[in-house]
């Protein structure tokens, strides 16, 4: 599988901060690199490896308010650099955020629609009924 076929998720340049926390170890602080509504890339993470999981604390900042997002993540990448995280838990307000994150910051906002509408569909169950 190339590159392309596994991300399928909008990726924007976005560098922040955020928080690692690793059953064994804590990066506190970290710079981002990129993110998506299902994952983020880390910069200067030493340690973690394929599979290993943890909390993550994504901080933005506004002129008049500090908001951090709160999810859970899985390193599916290492990289000499970065890792990357996938998130595999987050909460709805949180998730919202990061969608206008990535909405907000691509050049083609009508993909990142089309990417949020098919993953609404893709996680209804198929015995759902009104």
């Amino acid at each position: 599988m190339n590159e392309q076929d596994r991300r399928r998720n909008t990726r924007v340049d976005f560098q922040t901060t955020a928080d690692l926390k690793f059953p064994d170890q804590e990066f506190p602080d970290c710079e981002t690199r990129d993110l998506s509504v299902r994952g983020i890339a880390v910069l200067d993470v030493k340690g973690p490896e394929l599979g290993d999981q943890c909390e993550i604390s994504l901080h933005l900042s506004g002129m008049s308010s500090d908001l951090s997002l709160a999810m859970k993540g899985e390193v599916v990448r290492t990289e000499e650099d970065f890792i990357a995280l996938h998130f595999f838990e987050i909460d709805l307000d949180s998730f919202f955020h990061l969608r206008n994150i990535v909405y907000y910051n691509t050049e083609d906002a009508d993909k990142v629609e089309e990417e949020f509408l098919g993953q609404i569909s893709d996680d209804i169950p198929d015995d759902f009924e009104d």
